[in-house]
């Protein structure tokens, strides 16, 4: 592929659509309202927003910089600003993640199209939830269908390139997303009981503000911005040099923020309005309790159609900006055409995410020192590769790029006033770093004391895709 060549974002809006839908995914609809009901309420809000403005947006913008200042895939911008050097291996080692959660994160995709199809078919009445839940997931054909299907969908859109494909397609799915969770939002809100659900989501309950809260909420701020895997380099590399990369990312991360916030208008409203003990469930609200929710609500069948639209359209908005890392890698670096890069690097992922669908049904005794197919890509993309790569990002950016450089990016070559330029280069040499690396270790200890303290139950092992869902976000 001729580097000249290469596509860009058309329109302002166009950048924030894109890099907003990479950041919104599965997570955003369900779990991180879940997190912040559970860990205080509107006191986990503050310190989550506290968080989203003092460290993800400065790693967000972080990205943003080297993607446009190199005008390369995320391997190729780590090889020509540091040339000689090791330090491709942090480009590498983003598009290897991004290989490992497309391959998982298409099985939990795949399901949201499952489930639009059932709630047209008012398949959600024929019996229990999660019986239902349990025999799809549990089965062979159709969860490698709907896979396969998903990765099509994706496919076909990043084939048609950055402007005519991402770029034209995620200025239609994320207004859409927006408007269903409008039209949901002001259902829930109609319910009888409705300001408990409220109150639950945003009332501060600062008794529960633990260190370990506060862990859970950098981490959701770290991490629910998609950065550390190339993505926002990639997407980086397609800004134009005349936009103001500052307000790029503090638009991009209020997008997320708002729609993870909105969700938890969506939810818990209505999850309250019915049957209060259902807010505790988590990882099985999406597929066993809200389908169940939705057959006492007036109008359900509507609405159940409408959510788990809304659920495939973020999980389409985040699984076309992971695929992109690959191919950009694959036109880029080998030298293959959109087309070939897309086509081979779609079918790659599909064939190795076999591997994890079939971790719930034909696999799920094939297990590596305790874990399954799925459970390995999950863990060492989310727990290891992704904040492994965040923090060496930002010490990258911080202490082997010249600062000048840095500040003639973020300024347009002197065109812009960048203010904020000391703060966020402070942020970006010293609390980045040691915050990143604080998450890093608290999950890796977290998830080992898991391990040790309990066996999982084959229930357990189905819905606990929290994991999944939440690396896209």
């Amino acid at each position: 592929m001729d580097l000249k060549e290469r596509g860009s974002f058309s329109s302002k809006f166009g950048v924030i659509a894109a890099a907003a839908g990479s950041a919104v995914g599965l997570g955003n609809i369900w779990r991180f309202p879940y997190v912040a009901g559970e860990n205080g309420g509107g006191a986990f809000l503050l310190i989550y927003l506290l968080f989203i403005v003092a460290i993800g947006i400065p790693v967000m913008l972080s990205e943003f910089t080297i993607g446009r200042n190199a005008q390369r895939n995320a391997f190729g911008s780590f090889k020509k600003l540091a040339p000689n050097s090791k330090w491709s291996f942090v480009g590498l080692m983003g598009i290897v993640a991004a290989f490992l959660i497309l391959a998982f994160y298409s099985t939990i995709a795949g399901w949201t199209l499952e489930y639009i199809v059932k709630a047209v078919q008012d398949g959600f009445s024929a019996g229990n939830t999660s019986e239902i839940f349990t025999t799809f997931s549990t089965s062979t054909f159709k969860p490698l269908l709907w896979q396969f299907v998903f990765m099509g969908l994706t496919a076909w859109i990043v084939f048609a390139g950055v402007q005519k494909g991402i770029e034209r397609y995620t200025k239609i799915l994320m207004p859409l997303l927006l408007v269903l969770i409008l039209v949901i939002v002001v259902r829930s809100l109609t319910l009888d009981g409705a300001s408990k659900g409220l109150k639950f989501l945003f009332a501060p309950d600062f008794s529960k503000i633990t260190f370990g809260v506060v862990l859970e909420a950098l981490g959701q701020a770290a991490f629910s911005l998609s950065i550390g895997m190339g993505a926002l380099i990639t997407y980086g590399s397609y800004i134009r040099k005349n936009n103001n990369l500052g307000k790029t990312a503090v638009q991009v991360a209020s997008a997320d923020t708002l729609i993870a916030i909105l969700a938890g208008v969506m939810i818990f409203p209505a999850v309250f309005a019915f049957d209060p003990s259902l807010a505790t469930e988590g990882p099985g609200l999406v597929f066993v309790v809200l389908p169940k929710l939705f057959l006492s609500m007036p109008g359900g069948y509507v609405f159940s159609i409408l959510f788990f639209v809304l659920l495939a359209v973020a999980a389409l908005t985040s699984t076309v900006s992971v695929l992109e890392v690959v191919v950009a890698y694959f036109s880029e670096e080998l030298n293959m055409s959109r087309g070939k890069a897309t086509i081979i690097s779609s079918l790659a992922i599909w064939l190795f995410g076999i591997l994890a669908t079939l971790s719930f049904s034909d696999l799920s005794d094939v297990t590596i020192f305790g874990s399954t197919f799925f459970d390995i890509m999950n863990y060492s993309s989310a727990n290891i590769l992704l904040p492994l790569g965040a923090l060496l990002i930002v010490a990258f950016l911080g202490w082997v790029i010249k600062k000048k450089l840095v500040h003639d990016e973020l300024s347009n070559s002197g065109e812009l006033k960048v203010k904020y330029f000391k703060v966020f280069y402070f942020i970006i040499r010293y609390l980045a770093p040691v915050a990143i690396a604080i998450v890093f270790v608290h999950d890796i200890y977290k998830v080992s004391v898991k391990d040790n303290s309990d066996d999982k139950s084959q229930n357990t092992e189905i819905v606990e895709s929290k994991e999944a869902v939440e690396v896209v976000e």
